[in-house]
């Protein structure tokens, strides 16, 4: 019988994970100070004491910190294969390190004062830290993984909201820095204590040479020591033999190309495919927020578990059927047949590729849509060598203008052309190099026009439409047809901003959303609230008649 839910169980970890999170960046926060002065520390660790070491924060900061281990053992007991990507098991292995690597910390500043009642200011602490070349090592390698775990737990949960490319930037740049500052603080407020530096590099001996008297038992702290590592070593070892016993039962997954996963009743069938090495989407590492790893159920529905809030949410935001349950949060009870939506070598289909990404992985990039306005009229009185010739030449305007701002075109579509930015680039660096290649396509079909001015009756004339967003880039097609592409909502809503141009007799038409993240301003453009076919919302965008106009406020791309 399960006591909490899947939702609430995730519900706990984030929270705890989020407190932890707080104290974490507090205490890194205080160590960076260390560039100023030990003063400057001490002050901070007087304000961050007051709160963490106040009787309310303990209780939340360790309870936060139970709370959060026991949730990382819940989540290792329930996880049915060790086959994962790397990011996730990276987590995982930061996180079942992090108590050795804490616990003389945590024995040296909470431990040892609650024994002797005296409590060391920021130089004792650092004194005590750099008492020997593997203290410090060990300090610091203890910040780097705590910091790791944390980045990658909140990287995890924030990837997949709506705000996080907005802040995408300065989260990456805050991840960076905070462990740099917070080691250089360490290091810095360690070497201003010239005056107690021992011979061999250390504080310890000289340091404390008079207060010995003072301090605790030292057979007292190794055995409190011990005792926490044994703790925790035998909670994880609890852990992974409970994880070992033999399982009440066994199903049997079965997948339309013949090949089946027999496994222990409580996997998921992402979990199952994993498990058999067999190939199964999922952009969102197993975790409901999205719906890439949906499976159809062909045999074997009857009688399954229903679907949890977090699956049932994704399900119905993408209007499922019955038979539609997704991978990761799906645990049969019985044996059943399933078939990925999304991946290709499971459904049937001869495997058509298998390099790295085949299966598709989420990006944020910037798309670009062009068409040529009315060229079937243009094309209806030339001769059929001529066509392709001028196509020819318009085709290499578009390649030129988009390979030269730093894009890549995706697909030629009749006339048309489909160009992404952003595989290699930050995503507010590929708009600015969206919105620079569609000045540049302006500029080059200009010139193409004069060049062909004796020969067209009425000159060629451009559409556009750019947007910036999620999408999802794999191999797509079958064969020697199959190539590198990119599908989702982005797409589609830069496709019709371009037939929105067109509407509207301008040259291009541009999400107000991808002028944003290019930190540029459309002032003296006229600006549209829209609604596309299959959006809820309304979309802000730009209507620009002449984007040639757009070279004279862009950056030159780098």
């Amino acid at each position: 019988m399960t006591i909490l839910s899947a939702s609430t169980r995730k519900k706990m970890h984030l929270i705890s994970g989020a407190v932890l999170g707080i104290f974490v960046l507090c205490h890194f926060s205080n160590h960076a100070l260390g560039l100023v002065s030990i003063g400057a520390m001490e002050v901070g660790r007087r304000i961050f004491t007051s709160v963490w070491h106040s009787v309310p924060g303990t209780v939340v900061l360790y309870g936060a910190l139970l709370l959060h281990f026991l949730m990382a053992l819940d989540s290792l007991y329930r996880r049915q294969t060790f086959r994962m990507p790397a990011g996730e098991a990276l987590k995982i292995v930061f996180g079942l390190s992090l108590p050795f690597l804490l616990v003389p910390h945590v024995v040296a500043t909470r431990v040892e004062p609650l024994l002797t009642g005296i409590y060391p200011d920021y130089a004792g602490i650092l004194r005590t830290l750099w008492s020997s070349s593997i203290n410090a090592s060990r300090q610091s390698l203890a910040l780097i993984v705590v910091w790791g775990h944390a980045c990658l737990g909140a990287w995890f949960w924030m990837r997949g909201r709506a705000w996080f490319p907005r802040y995408e930037t300065l989260l990456y740049t805050v991840a960076l820095l905070v462990p740099i500052f917070a080691l250089l603080g360490f290091v810095n407020g360690a070497r201003s204590l010239e005056r107690d530096y021992a011979e061999h590099g250390g504080y310890g001996d000289r340091a404390y040479a008079g207060a010995s008297q003072e301090r605790a038992d030292p057979a007292v702290l190794e055995s409190i020591r011990l005792a926490f590592y044994g703790g925790f070593a035998a909670l994880i070892g609890a852990t992974l033999a409970l994880r070992a016993m033999p399982a009440r039962g066994r199903i049997r997954i079965r997948y339309p190309d013949g090949r089946v996963a027999a496994v222990s009743l409580g996997f998921s069938v992402l979990e199952a495919s994993r498990a058999a090495g067999i190939p199964h989407v999922s952009v969102c590492g197993g975790r409901g927020r999205c719906s890439t790893c949906r499976v159809r159920i062909t045999q074997g529905l009857e009688n399954q578990p229903a679907p949890e809030a977090a699956e049932l949410a994704t399900l119905t935001r993408i209007g499922a059927p019955e038979n539609i349950r997704l991978a990761c949060q799906f645990r049969p009870v019985h044996n059943v047949s399933v078939v990925p939506i999304l991946n290709t070598d499971s459904i049937g289909v001869k495997t058509q590729i298998a390099r790295q990404n085949a299966g598709g992985r989420e990006r944020r990039v910037a798309v670009l849509f062009c068409d040529l306005r009315d060229f079937t009229r243009i094309a209806e009185h030339r001769l059929p060598y001529d066509t392709v010739f001028l196509l020819n030449r318009y085709f290499e305007v578009v390649g030129e203008a988009v390979e030269g701002s730093g894009g890549v075109i995706d697909k030629f579509i009749g006339d048309g052309a489909l160009a992404i930015f952003g595989l290699k680039t930050p995503l507010p660096e590929a708009c600015r190099q969206a919105l620079s290649a569609a000045a540049r396509l302006s500029q080059g079909i200009r010139a193409l026009n004069q060049t062909f001015e004796g020969e067209l009756d009425q000159p060629l004339r451009l559409a556009i439409g750019l947007h910036a967003g999620p999408a999802i880039i794999g191999e797509m097609g079958y064969g020697q047809a199959t190539s590198l592409t990119a599908v989702g909502d982005t797409i589609n809503t830069a496709s019709r901003l371009e037939g929105l141009a067109k509407e509207h007799d301008a040259e291009l038409a541009v999400s107000a959303e991808l002028v944003q993240r290019a930190g540029l301003a459309f002032e003296g453009h006229r600006r549209l609230e829209i609604s596309l076919r299959g959006r809820q919302a309304t979309l802000e965008t730009w209507i620009v008649g002449d984007a040639s106009q757009l070279s004279l406020s862009l950056p030159s791309p780098s």
